[in-house]
């Protein structure tokens, strides 16, 4: 029993010293001076200059929702493959109104497991928004109109893959589903052979007089291709590993073959043999039909933003070169406003069109948000080389850049120097090169700063969803107790409530404008106010269905009622939320 008091009491007075140093060299709010346009004394303390897997994902998630309940809510969408969560985090003020009646804004990233920092730029949206509500008054004006689903990971599976397990910075790009790819009967799902145990997948390289490389005098870690009458002293072997299976070829069972998430949504879908990377049929892999239920039953979703990398790219659809049509004058409009203010918002990257700019893509994420669901929808490739020293990255294969880059601003941190390894089947031979950490990804000091412009240009794209307003109510007496009501119903913002592709196919219903505190005689659309043209609804005349209410534009509706006395004029879009207005 004595020593047990004696323990509590060391323990006391450790937790008392534990406390007075804390209390000596943290800061307090009074020490703080707050830096333009970022969160002075955040509730959730979040350092951005870092990756995070998906239990640290998890825990920044249920830390902001628990921090914020009345911005910010949790809730798993789905399972992975290995049963991990989906996270989405639904932020809105909802003091100011439910989320669902409000235009919505997606957010996801990480849908290929190496592209890592999508996770981070959409979590950042998520912290950013909740702790800048405070004392941002368009912030708070933004949450009160508009709701963000922001789904920080598509891919948990692959993530945790591609931070714990040995791969490149390009490896994988799937999730975990294990795939016999050369048909042998086996299957390595540990991908890649780590041969130095040092998580890292890196360039093997053997010396060979007749070979096709040298190194580089200027940077001995770099190889570079010697002219046509030079002789070389190295070749390179391929990626780090080894023959598992004893058929010639190495970790073809890893990543050679690798389905594909982004070929696996249900808008212009091709089997693997048209595009490589399809996997079994549209929405065959847990994670995306997850996301897909849950927009289906989200209709007020009306912007899209999916994050990947690399490039410094801001991309609009369509992916399939055949698929041009599905793109028409009017959406386009409003696609170019975006994507050209992203250029301005994101020094170094370009709005870009997938198909005409890159390379056919079917059966991708964005193809299917706008043609299958009419969401205006943009993907941005995270990072670019400009980002290194705020200039255009030079095309030059023998340029230096990220070497330099390394040197002298990372002090070599990226690298790992090349060292030798005796190979079982080709003896001795050097391994080295670029971390995975290193090319695709953001370095720390970068990430928050990228982070939080990409966010600004999300936030744009919300902004400019539907904002409605009942605009004009002009009264009319026409005699023997019956009085005409017009109304204008306004949009101040870049979308329609429908987009053009919504319209085509109807994907869904129109928006309903109704009259509420009188008795409705007549109800119509005004065609043409000045010619008093107008299309009379003869069925529920109280409530008239309208196919859209355009962009910086406004729609006229008309009843005739009966009495007189207070009235209500409710405009109800999916897309476009809900408004009232008590006359």
């Amino acid at each position: 029993m004595n020593i047990m008091k004696r323990y509590i009491k060391i323990l006391t007075v450790t937790l008392s010293l534990f406390t007075i140093h804390y209390s000596l060299f943290s800061q307090t709010p009074d020490q703080l001076f707050k830096a333009a346009g970022s969160p002075v004394n955040p509730k959730v303390a979040v350092s951005w200059n870092r990756y995070n897997d998906h239990a640290a994902i998890t825990e920044i998630c249920k830390k902001i929702a628990t921090a914020y309940p009345d911005l910010a809510k949790l809730e798993s969408i789905g399972k992975s493959y290995k049963g991990r969560d989906i996270w989405c985090l639904v932020v809105t003020d909802y003091k100011k109104g439910s989320p669902d009646k409000k235009p919505g804004m997606y957010i996801d990233g990480n849908i290929h497991s190496n592209e890592v920092q999508g996770a981070e730029f959409s979590l950042y949206t998520a912290w950013y928004l909740t702790e800048s509500f405070k004392d941002t008054k368009f912030v708070q004006e933004l949450l009160a109109d508009k709701t963000f689903y922001i789904i920080p990971t598509i891919n948990p599976d692959g993530r945790d893959s591609y931070f714990h397990a040995p791969n490149t910075g390009s490896s994988p790009r799937s999730g975990v589903i294990p795939v016999d790819n050369d048909r042998d009967g086996q299957v390595d799902e540990d991908g890649y052979d780590d041969l130095d145990g040092d998580n890292e997948i890196l360039i093997m390289r053997r010396k060979n007089p007749n070979g096709r490389l040298r190194i580089d005098p200027a940077e001995p870690r770099r190889m570079i291709q010697v002219g046509p009458d030079e002789k070389g002293d190295y070749e390179y072997l391929g990626l780090e590993g080894k023959d598992n299976d004893g058929d010639g070829f190495v970790n073809e069972d890893g990543y050679t073959f690798e389905y594909d998430p982004n070929r696996d949504w249900g808008w212009g879908w091709q089997p693997n043999y048209i595009q490589n990377g399809a996997y079994k049929y549209p929405f065959s892999l847990p994670e995306n039909r997850a996301i897909e239920e849950f927009v289906m039953k989200h209709p007020n979703i009306a912007a899209a933003q999916s994050f990947h990398n690399a490039g410094g790219m801001i991309l609009r659809g369509p992916g399939d070169p055949n698929d041009l049509q599905t793109y028409n004058a009017q959406d386009l409009q409003v696609y170019d406003i975006i994507g050209k203010k992203g250029e301005d918002l994101i020094p170094g990257y370009k709005y870009l069109v997938v198909y005409k700019d890159l390379y056919s893509a079917y059966g991708g994420e964005l193809d299917w948000f706008y043609g299958g669901r009419g969401v205006y929808t943009f993907s941005n490739e995270l990072w670019t080389p400009y980002l290194f020293y705020n200039k255009d990255a030079t095309r030059d294969p023998q340029d230096n850049t990220s070497f330099l880059f390394d040197r002298y601003t990372l002090f070599k941190d990226a690298f790992v120097d090349w060292h030798e390894y005796d190979h079982p089947q080709y003896g001795k031979i050097e391994i080295g090169g670029f971390k995975k950490n290193f090319g695709r990804a953001h370095p720390g000091f970068l990430l928050e700063s990228d982070a939080h412009r990409n966010m600004s240009f999300t936030i744009y794209h919300c902004y400019h969803t539907p904002k409605l307003s009942v605009d004009t109510l002009i009264e009319k007496d026409l005699g023997d107790g019956l009085k005409q009501i017009t109304a204008v119903i306004a949009n101040s913002r870049l979308m329609p409530t429908h987009s053009s592709q919504d319209l085509k196919y109807k994907i869904e219903r129109p928006d309903y404008i109704t009259l509420t505190g009188a008795k409705v005689v007549a109800g119509m659309i005004v065609d043409n106010a000045d010619l008093n043209i107008t299309t009379e609804q003869k069925a529920d005349p109280s409530t008239i269905a309208v196919r859209n209410i355009p962009g910086l534009g406004t729609i006229t509706v008309r009843w005739i009622v009966e009495g007189s006395g207070k009235y209500t004029v409710t405009v109800d879009s999916k897309k476009g939320g809900t408004v009232s207005k008590v006359r």
